[in-house]
């Protein structure tokens, strides 16, 4: 078992990575049902917390078939940060994730996210005034660090389990890469044989098949994965991971007729949740990757993401099932 304060997860576990404008509660429920072990909320801003912003209150939306799942907060400001760990915590999760890692512009150049990788100092405040702010597990997702002069994680990690997080997930690049280039894992395996780290760590960064997952497992030596792009249209894959894992043999890959399934089940969630005309132009981002690698689908596609009723998008899906029902077996 894998312990996140009082959270216990099965042995190597596999975590759904907080991705935003992707992980909202119909994405989750999706990836719950295949096989993630630990999931987080898209990241809220503290400062929209704060002030009420009904985008950043949405998210804090879960339900009790998701646990154990984790709110993950961004900001910039200490005092606020603290201020809106303890309105996320009435909303009732299982865990606090601070976000440490977020590379892009408006986040990164407002204070937030990654750029506390160039003030240790204070993140490790900011993490404090977290921690203290409630009695919930709180855990942080970072990078190796701002650029490859300043890979500083390793000194991260013994900094903050200091001052009481329950765990580490680390995404291996820095901010300067962005998401380009390949994933370094090797500091993150250092953490993991740093004696004085007790805390579990999680790896981030180009899982993106069963055969990598237990590559990295077994050279890094990590507690579990987080996996993010690869699982947006493709939820099999923590059921896939895990199966491989245990037994070194492939799951057979979904059919058709899954992937229809698992794309209704996805859409009537956002509809359900969203409202038909909000829930149907959100999953529109969806249909590609549900569908990729299936020949001249092109047209489908553009029929799926114009589509203006639920019941024209079930009829496109239906339509998609039968054309395709020999693909994928």
């Amino acid at each position: 078992m894998v312990n996140i304060g009082t959270i216990q997860l099965p042995d190597f576990p596999l975590l759904l990575a907080p991705m935003e404008d992707v992980s909202d509660p119909p994405f989750r429920a999706v990836c719950k049902a295949n096989g993630a072990d630990l999931m987080y909320t898209e990241f809220i801003s503290s400062e929209g917390l704060i002030r009420d912003a009904a985008k950043s209150r949405q998210k804090l939306d879960i339900f009790e078939y998701e646990r154990p799942i984790g709110i993950q907060l961004f900001g910039s400001d200490v005092e606020t940060m603290g201020e809106c760990t303890r309105i996320a915590t009435r909303a009732n999760p299982d865990l606090i994730d601070i976000n440490y890692g977020c590379p892009v512009k408006n986040v990164a150049c407002r204070g937030a996210g990654a750029a506390l990788l160039q003030d240790i100092p204070k993140m490790v405040r900011m993490t404090e005034a977290v921690v203290k702010a409630t009695h919930l597990p709180v855990t942080v997702k970072t990078r190796l660090g701002w650029d490859d002069h300043t890979k500083n994680v390793e000194d991260v990690a013994e900094r903050l389990q200091d001052i009481g997080i329950k765990a580490l997930t680390v995404h291996g690049r820095t901010r300067a890469q962005m998401y380009k280039g390949d994933a370094d894992w090797t500091l993150i395996g250092r953490i993991k044989d740093n004696p004085r780290i007790q805390i579990p760590i999680f790896g981030n960064g180009d899982i993106d098949s069963p055969e990598k997952a237990m590559e990295y497992k077994n050279r890094y030596g990590v507690d579990g994965v987080m996996i993010g792009r690869a699982s947006i249209g493709y939820p099999w894959i923590f059921n896939e991971i895990k199966h491989f894992v245990q037994t070194g043999e492939h799951l057979a890959p979904p059919t058709i007729a899954d992937r229809v399934s698992v794309c209704r089940q996805h859409l009537d969630f956002s509809i359900r949740w969203k409202g038909e005309i909000v829930g149907l132009f959100e999953m529109r981002r969806h249909y590609a990757n549900y569908f990729r690698g299936l020949p001249d689908f092109k047209p489908f596609r553009m029929r799926l993401v114009t589509a203006d009723s639920y019941a024209e998008t079930s009829a496109v899906l239906d339509e998609v099932a039968e054309r395709y029902a020999e693909a994928f077996v």
